[in-house]
């Protein structure tokens, strides 16, 4: 009899452990959409010689993830830019751009290049934890978006198209989006459990996620990473290192985020092609949030 109760409550003790955990990952169906409003804000201070410069940018738009099918395990995925807005704000020189894409200005080159950015499906495959395994169609929206300016002469072509590789190329999009959706271990997690991923790109992070809460549908994590900034620019380049945290709250049905907050903060150098080597110490904070929307 006694062996009987331990074995029963053995039984019971096991099947309480593996009630309390969840598989996080993504659960999708062809013809699933997923529309997203992002909004993001940075602020870039540099100092010389006792002066400061301020710069922000101000970024908010509307993305549309649809499922286009599974292939191998993995989903394949139309990421669409629905609508896209840009300001650049300099404490020195005022504002420096303010494009709304969806509206067209006369001979604006900004706005005519930015406006072909929308509509313009691009494919990703994604995978069951959410790292974007592959991205198609970028090249093609940076051609288009090169087109757009209007300008005529094969070599500013090019020029247009290099600086909009950096954005919008596959492997920038690849990498600015694995940030919202590469979030998953690959085993079963419970509440307090914490798993470990890397992305990498202009910003790279090494991340430690937790499971926070389970709540009927839904689940809360919250993120820590270390961050490395190394951006190379033809007159400007950052080398920076910081900190980042991101609480997520995630619908556990499909595995797409209802809300995301991302806040970073990094230190270090940079240099302007017009001081030559001279290094300028430079900060960037920024904070970043997805919503759900549909």
């Amino acid at each position: 009899m006694k062996n009987i109760l331990s074995l029963s409550f053995l039984l019971f003790f096991s099947a309480m452990t593996v009630l309390g955990q969840v598989k996080l990952e993504y659960k999708l169906e062809k013809d699933d959409v997923f529309t997203i409003k992002q909004e993001a804000k940075q602020i870039i201070t540099q100092k010389l010689d006792g002066a400061e410069h301020e710069l922000t940018n101000e970024i908010d738009g509307v993305l549309e993830f649809r499922v286009l099918g599974e292939e191998d395990n993995n989903y394949e995925i139309a990421l669409t830019f629905k609508d896209l807005n840009l300001k650049m704000i300099s404490s020195i020189q005022g504002e420096l751009m303010n494009v709304a894409a969806k509206e067209i200005v006369e001979g604006d080159v900004q706005s005519n290049v930015f406006n072909s950015l929308l509509e313009h499906p691009i494919q990703m495959t994604l995978s069951r934890n959410g790292h974007i395994l592959k991205v198609k169609g970028g090249d093609s929206l940076v051609a288009k978006m090169a087109q757009a300016s209007g300008l005529e002469d094969e070599f500013s072509l090019n020029m247009m198209k290099k600086s909009l590789e950096k954005e919008f190329g596959s492997e920038a999009l690849s990498s600015s989006y694995e940030q919202m959706t590469y979030l998953y271990p690959q085993q079963q997690v419970k509440p307090g459990d914490t798993w470990e991923n890397e992305y990498s790109g202009k910003l790279s992070t090494k991340n430690t996620w937790t499971l926070e809460t389970i709540k009927d549908t839904s689940a809360e994590i919250m993120g820590k990473a270390e961050v490395t900034m190394d951006i190379t620019e033809a007159a400007t380049t950052m080398n920076l290192t910081g900190t980042q945290d991101t609480h997520i709250t995630t619908d556990l049905t499909s595995g797409f985020i209802k809300t995301m907050k991302v806040e970073g903060k990094s230190q270090g150098t940079g240099t302007m092609a017009q001081l030559g080597d001279q290094k300028i110490p430079t900060t960037i904070k920024s904070t970043i949030t997805y919503e759900r929307i549909n």
